[in-house]
């Protein structure tokens, strides 16, 4: 009995350790009292007939972000840009030499590409538990656009 109440306890416990990290929080951010980074939304005015129109014909392509390292490995992306919209991202290169790297990233990679079509920008959020993964996978698409022209 003793030990059922340890392993129920030890799996809740665990749980409620899991799910208490907060993903990073990348893009715009303002500090608050206590060091505490709060993430504000960049303010976007109305686009003209003229920008809409260049937006719509803008930058079109495939742009490799750098290779970024972090503390389990490099991290590199790849996105696919047609008129100025991001199509694909690939991540070619991310920590996957252990297990726990597998483990970690088969889950926390396809989110980060979510993350970044979603938002059509760097204007992304990290994957709490990858968080070396998701600065690299933040860097690399800050460069990968910065290549393409867009922010």
């Amino acid at each position: 009995m003793k030990r059922a109440l340890l392993i129920a306890g030890g799996t809740v416990g665990g749980l409620g350790a899991v799910l208490s990290i907060t993903p990073p929080q990348f893009g715009s951010s303002s500090t608050v009292a206590g060091g505490i980074q709060k993430t504000t939304p960049t303010p976007t005015a109305a686009p003209t007939p003229a920008a809409a129109k260049a937006a719509a014909s803008g930058p079109s392509g495939t742009f490799m972000g750098d290779s970024i390292n972090t503390q389990f490995g490099p991290v590199q992306i790849q996105i696919t840009i047609s008129g100025g919209k991001i199509t694909h991202v690939a991540v070619p290169v991310y920590p996957n030499s252990s297990g726990r790297d597998q483990q970690i990233n088969s889950q926390a990679v396809p989110w980060l590409i979510q993350e970044a079509m979603k938002a059509q920008s760097s204007n992304i959020q990290g994957v709490g538990g990858a968080s070396y993964t998701s600065q690299g996978f933040y860097d690399s698409l800050v460069s990968a656009l910065a290549k393409a022209g867009m922010k």
